[in-house]
């Protein structure tokens, strides 16, 4: 179970929002290369950087700081990278520079041409992050809800070439309210790409929650506001996971 911490870069910043709301922004550190070599440090095997201006601009908005994390990290773990990343060249861009993964969120569902263009061209690097409420699939920041059902859009995308789903229940983000163990297992058992369990983590128990059901195509779990606002230990976490399915 690989247990990722978040790094959401607004305006240069770490930060943690409520809900997706840029207006509820907690600054955790203004040295985004400092707070992601620490948690390499801490053990991180992966870690997870979110451009949250992108996301809202539509194209690269926090670039300069992500590349200065790649070049500090990117040669010790995998990195990957979601938020307003529309074409193929800021990908190719972006992985030269070192990305292992690039995640593809509103634009997977807005424009599928383009994701299944992204899979061809840089097929292994290729995730898709899928937000939902209630089963069905948000967009833009979380501020459309479509009428997609998130099983089969991830099966589309399976069929695509993507090399997995991030899954994430934006009605717990960022609020500590414990991950949706069920919805993430309905969706990994539909699929044979791994999951990535996000949104809600709270503490040490969603670890052995999450552990309990790994064999059934959950492959990690984005650690958020938890990691930062000391309700769950990271080290203490990834060490009991490697412990209970090693």
């Amino acid at each position: 179970m690989l247990l990722i911490p978040a790094i959401d870069l607004k305006d240069g910043q770490c930060v943690r929002l409520k809900q997706g709301d840029m207006d509820q922004s907690t600054v955790f550190g203004d040295d985004p290369v400092a707070v992601a070599r620490g948690w390499v440090d801490k053990g991180a095997r992966r870690v997870h950087l979110v451009d949250l201006n992108g996301a809202f601009a539509g194209q690269p908005k926090n670039e300069l700081a992500i590349k200065r994390i790649l070049k500090e990290i990117g040669g010790d773990v995998d990195v990957q990278l979601g938020g307003g990343i529309r074409d193929l060249d800021t990908i190719e861009r972006y992985l030269d520079a070192g990305l292992a993964y690039v995640i593809i969120g509103t634009a997977a569902v807005k424009n599928p041409g383009f994701l299944q263009d992204a899979c061809s061209a840089f097929g292994g690097h290729i995730i898709v992050g899928l937000d939902a409420k209630d089963g069905k699939v948000a967009t833009d920041g979380w501020s459309k809800l479509t009428g997609h059902e998130v099983v089969d859009l991830a099966l589309k995308y399976q069929d695509y070439g993507v090399e997995g789903i991030i899954y994430t229940d934006i009605g717990r983000d960022g609020m500590l309210s414990g991950i949706n163990i069920d919805a993430t297992v309905k969706l990994a058992q539909a699929l044979t790409i791994p999951v990535i369990a996000s949104g809600g983590l709270s503490n040490i128990d969603d670890i052995r929650a999450l552990c309990a059901v790994e064999d059934e195509g959950v492959e990690g779990v984005i650690c958020g506001r938890s990691i930062y606002s000391g309700d769950l230990d990271f080290e203490a976490a990834q060490a009991l996971a490697d412990d209970l399915n090693g």
